[in-house]
Order: structure tokens, then sequence, then C-alpha cells
């Protein structure tokens, strides 16, 4: 008897447990597709060659430059006793990624492709489709960023925590970004 009036609580009563415990504000896991992905419609003229871009720009080197031994003396420098392609207070502005559940990697997707689009504009599986993307509303209630204050978001990697940052350096957000900036065109 005893037996049955356990099961029955756990049936009964789980339930009621999970959904007192869920938060309702909690944000969902998005996936990450991984550039190639992105590219294959940001790539055409139309869309203004994001892609391209971003092949272009010192963030598609990024994780690139943390396999080199100057990344590595720097590293060590800063205390680190792991090489700075495996140090996670290098990659948090390196990669996207790496810190991640398995599950939430595309096939696409690899960590190696550096700063990239999921990097700023959020992880894209819930809004890559064309029909979410087509309602900007929609992109953003599936994951995607849009970043009106850019130097704040910016210097979250581009600050004196990096150790090539020059003492009194600042962050001149509007000369950079004009390096890597990718509106789409206006239509005609």
């Amino acid at each position: 008897m005893f037996k049955k009036i356990l099961v029955l609580s756990v049936f009964l009563v789980a339930p009621l447990m999970l959904a007192a415990n869920s938060d309702s504000t909690s944000t969902p896991e998005h996936g990450f597709v991984g550039t190639k992905t992105c590219g294959m419609c940001h790539r055409s003229a139309k869309q203004g060659e994001q892609y391209k871009i971003w092949q272009n720009s010192k963030h598609a080197q990024a994780y690139k430059t943390l396999e080199t031994d100057e990344a590595n003396k720097l590293a060590k420098a800063k205390g680190f006793t792991t090489p700075a392609v495996k140090t996670p207070e290098c990659l948090k502005c390196h990669a996207i990624g790496y810190n991640v559940k398995a599950s939430l990697l595309g096939h696409n997707f690899k960590v190696e492709d550096g700063v990239q689009c999921e990097t700023c504009h959020g992880p894209g599986a819930d809004y890559k489709s064309l029909s979410i993307m087509k309602n900007k509303e929609k992109a953003i209630a599936n994951g995607l960023q849009i970043h009106t204050d850019m130097k704040t978001f910016c210097v979250k990697c581009h600050n004196s925590e990096s150790p090539t940052w020059k003492k009194g350096e600042t962050f001149d957000v509007k000369a950079m970004w004009a390096k890597i900036k990718h509106d789409i065109p206006a239509s005609k």
C-alpha cells in the first residue's frame, strides 16, 4: 500500500514541483549554427556581402591568434597554465561556443571561426529561417540580438583586460565600426 501511495505521489506531485520551480522569465537556450550557415544568406550583394566583410576582418582570425607562440607567452605571463587556445579567459573574447553544451552546437558550427556572426547577433538556430528573419520582432523573440549601444557591447572585449591593450588607449567605436560595418543596403 505504501509503495502505491509513493508512486502516486511522484506522478501527482512531481509535475507540480517542476511547474513551481520553472522560471517563466528564463531565456531559452538557442543553438549555434555557425558562419557557414549564416553565410548562405548573408553573402549576396543584396545583403551587403556581410559574410565576405566578416571573412576579411580580424574577428574571423581571432581564434587563430590564440594558436600562436605569442599568445601562449601572453597567457603564461598572465599566470595561466594552459595554452591560450584552451584558456577560458582568452577564449571569452576570441571565440564563442567553447563553453556551451555540445547539443547546442550545430553541425556547421566551429569554435575555430573565432568572433563570428553569433558572437554579436546571438545563437541563430531559432531565428535563421527566412520566414523569421523577415520579421524583426519575431527574429528578436527567437534570439537575434541587435545592439543599439555599440560601445558598451564592444568594450566587453576591447578593454584594458586584454594583455595587448596599451596603457591610456581608448576604444574608438566609430573608427572600429567603420572597419567591420555590414549593414544591409537600402532597397532601391
